[in-house]
């Protein structure tokens, strides 16, 4: 079976590490990103406009699309439209996004829309770059060491895993805050402490919420001393009330699309990684 050609189309600088690692095996254009965006190391061809139906497979960033409807592209001075993408891709073309919604299947509709966020590949790659993303901002934010502190994670899956096993080896006095047995017997299989959500109290310098729902109300998060730090990890609505946490005086930082933002190269081939596999399962020979 021929190869695919592939769009990269729009996103931040991961997506420029994305297309370099998909070069390796696909032939690859880029669009939406100005030439003074490109780093020094990257030599990526850029999309002729008018090949229209030129290519078989596009891949969209995470979000793909702006509040306005137009394709994510930070990148660019130039508004990318999803009209514009339909001209390039061929009919049957397939679509590869992060956290796809109906705005993008409306806009894109006569297309195979598939969700690489949905794949546990990229989802267990990506817990390590966000893990250590949020050490950077709390390494940031704190005026002392993790060493010695009490730490406080809301959620066991695999970043508040990888989380806790980061935050050990810097020394912190890590406790998870669980609200079933499953829950805390992870926590224990980590090796650090459970405590169960509806006991939390303040005795942490640093917490960390994975959970993408409301855990830390206003009522919650009165019992923490205001020198606590929140940093909320959790992807839309988020865990955590920005607004109560700025009348209690506690700092709280939101730190969404951490592997874009600290570790963009890495972030960028596992996206490529992800779809490189998605093609593989379609039956798309990969070498």
């Amino acid at each position: 079976m021929k190869k695919p050609v592939i769009l990269i189309a729009g996103g931040d600088m991961r997506q420029l590490y994305c297309a370099a690692k998909l070069s390796d095996e696909f032939e690859i254009s880029v669009l939406g990103f100005d030439k003074v965006c490109f780093p020094d190391d990257l030599d990526l061809p850029q999309a002729d406009l008018s090949q229209h139906d030129s290519f078989d497979c596009a891949v969209l960033p995470v979000p793909p699309l702006t509040d306005e409807g137009s394709i994510f592209a930070p990148c660019s001075s130039q508004t990318l439209s999803a009209e514009l993408l339909e001209q390039l891709l061929k009919p049957d073309a397939v679509i590869f996004a992060g956290k796809v919604n109906e705005t993008l299947r409306d806009s894109l509709h006569g297309h195979e829309i598939l969700d690489y966020m949905l794949s546990e590949e990229l989802n267990l790659k990506n817990a390590v770059p966000t893990a250590e993303g949020a050490i950077q901002i709390a390494l940031d934010e704190l005026p002392v060491t993790l060493n010695g502190l009490n730490v406080l994670i809301v959620g066991m899956g695999r970043i508040g895993t990888a989380l806790a096993q980061i935050l050990k080896g810097f020394g912190a006095y890590v406790s998870a805050a669980v609200h079933n047995q499953r829950a805390a017997a992870k926590a224990r299989l980590q090796g650090i402490k459970a405590v169960p959500l509806r006991r939390l109290s303040g005795s942490y310098s640093l917490v960390f919420n994975t959970v993408p729902h409301m855990i830390f109300d206003r009522e919650l998060l009165s019992r923490f001393d205001r020198k606590t730090l929140f940093i909320d990890l959790a992807s839309k609505p988020g865990g955590i009330d920005l607004d109560a946490a700025l009348d209690l005086g506690i700092r709280s930082v939101w730190a969404l699309g951490l592997p874009g933002k600290t570790a963009p190269v890495t972030s960028g081939e596992i996206i490529a990684e992800t779809v490189s596999s998605m093609l593989a399962e379609r039956g798309v020979a990969v070498e």
